[in-house]
């Protein structure tokens, strides 16, 4: 099987679970790979946002890459997180990181410094040139505060033969279309939000890399493998008898990761412990999630 297919479908941006202390759960984040790879994903995404990467230390980001790795022991394929605003930073983590248990690394357009659209392709083209594994672009322009346009993307998909493909979560259905209307062969256009998923890949996109596979990853992919086969009323209407839409909604409620944490401290998988700046979920949203675990037996 071609990368690009093992990289179709359902990739989980996994949380990072804390000890009431604060430091790495080691235990609930190995607990976390088994759970949501026998609830179906296609791949795990470590170091993501959902990861509270910007809150982890550079060694624990190296140990928990190597930690994810040894655990999926090749069930299921691995993409790495491996971004910033500093391109020569970004060079650094390709260096020091243990990336052979990973398949591919997602690399965040660079946060706060607002690029130009041409300081975004030097930026990405100098990571493909030095990166030993295929890269996914990720355009997030509500965190970074930097939109890569449709037009960008496509340069770099062309022009640069390790860029493989990218998460747009940037909401822009249109933006997203242009870039499936206009891409090489096998270059993927995954969803960064989950509650567009389904329409996304009627639209000819290729997945989603998702927060919700976290906390209900079986739910989740009985919806998107309808999706996968091209049965889109279905998948909409299973979506819609799963209350899928209230499920999401409340998992962004008080932000990412902060409800994913808050609903897998419910269900018991993880500590609802975060890093400041982050907080924990609300008593309310607690009560929400309960509600919703209850109602919906989400899993």
């Amino acid at each position: 099987m071609q990368l690009n297919d093992k990289l179709s479908g359902v990739g989980v941006a996994m949380v990072t679970p804390f000890t009431e202390s604060g430091q790495v759960d080691y235990q609930a984040l190995g607990d976390m790979v088994n759970y949501v790879i026998e609830g179906g994903v296609d791949y795990i995404v470590a170091l993501g946002t959902t990861a509270e990467t910007p809150m982890l230390y550079n060694p624990e980001r190296a140990v928990i890459a190597m930690y994810t790795a040894h655990k999926i022991n090749g069930r299921v394929p691995l993409v790495m997180g491996c971004g910033g605003n500093s391109t020569s930073e970004v060079l650094d983590q390709l260096r020091e990181f243990d990336l052979r248990g990973a398949d591919a690394i997602l690399s965040v357009t660079p946060y706060y410094n607002k690029p130009s659209q041409e300081g975004l392709y030097q930026h990405f083209k100098t990571i493909a040139e030095h990166s030993p594994l295929p890269v996914i672009l990720y355009n997030i322009p509500g965190r970074t505060g930097v939109n890569m346009t449709a037009e960008t993307t496509l340069r770099l998909a062309h022009e640069i033969p390790n860029i493989i493909g990218i998460k747009e979560a940037s909401g822009n259905l249109e933006q997203m279309q242009q870039i499936i209307d206009n891409r090489p062969e096998g270059f993927l256009v995954l969803a960064g939000d989950d509650g567009i998923a389904i329409e996304l890949m009627e639209r000819g996109g290729d997945g989603v890399i998702s927060v919700a596979a976290n906390v209900f990853p079986k739910l989740f992919m009985e919806c998107i493998n309808k999706a996968k086969e091209g049965r889109y009323e279905e998948a909409r209407q299973k979506w819609v008898d799963a209350d899928m839409d209230d499920a999401v909604e409340a998992l962004f409620a008080e932000g990412n990761p902060v409800g994913a944490k808050c609903a897998l401290s419910v269900m018991g998988k993880i500590g609802p412990t975060m890093r400041l700046p982050l907080v924990p979920g609300t008593p309310a949203l607690r009560e929400r999630f309960k509600m919703l675990i209850e109602k919906y037996d989400l899993h």
